[in-house]
């Protein structure tokens, strides 16, 4: 039981710092030399006192990228290396698909950061490349252009 209360009180000190999943608290106690027992207990007492959601973690997660101008891949990629579970990514994806989110054009306001003005074939590819690596798909990635270049 003692191992138990002092996991629970490096679990709590570990929230401090940020927010964190189910998964990714349970691997931080389990690096930090908890057992799996323990660990899993903690991650279970975390969860019934609300320090710990799921659900509300990727709802952060996905306005943080999307505000920071990322493109849906990228953002399905944080979610996994957060250990978000899938079945929570598209009630929360299909936020940034609502018109009433996304009041600005982030693809197309980064083309214009970027490219400042130029029309250069290789400056457009450039940054074509840098949209894709962002996490935007081809199609969003040509149709920015398309606007750009308009």
């Amino acid at each position: 039981m003692k191992n138990l209360d002092n996991t629970k009180k490096r679990a709590l000190k570990i929230l401090g710092s940020r927010n964190f999943s189910e998964q990714e608290m349970f691997k931080r106690l389990t690096g930090k030399g908890e057992s799996e027992e323990d660990a899993a207990e903690a991650v279970k007492w975390l969860k019934e006192l609300g320090y710990i959601n799921d659900s509300n973690y990727a709802s952060l997660i996905v306005n943080h990228y999307a505000a920071r101008g990322y493109g849906e891949a990228r953002i399905k990629n944080e979610l996994f290396k957060r250990g978000i579970p899938r079945e929570m990514w598209d009630d929360n994806l299909s936020l940034i698909a609502d018109p009433d989110f996304e009041l600005s054009d982030p693809a197309l306001e980064f083309l214009q950061k970027k490219l400042r003005n130029s029309d250069d074939k290789d400056d457009i590819r450039r940054a074509k490349d840098a949209l894709l690596r962002r996490g935007f798909s081809y199609d969003e990635v040509n149709a920015a252009v398309n606007r750009y270049l308009q």
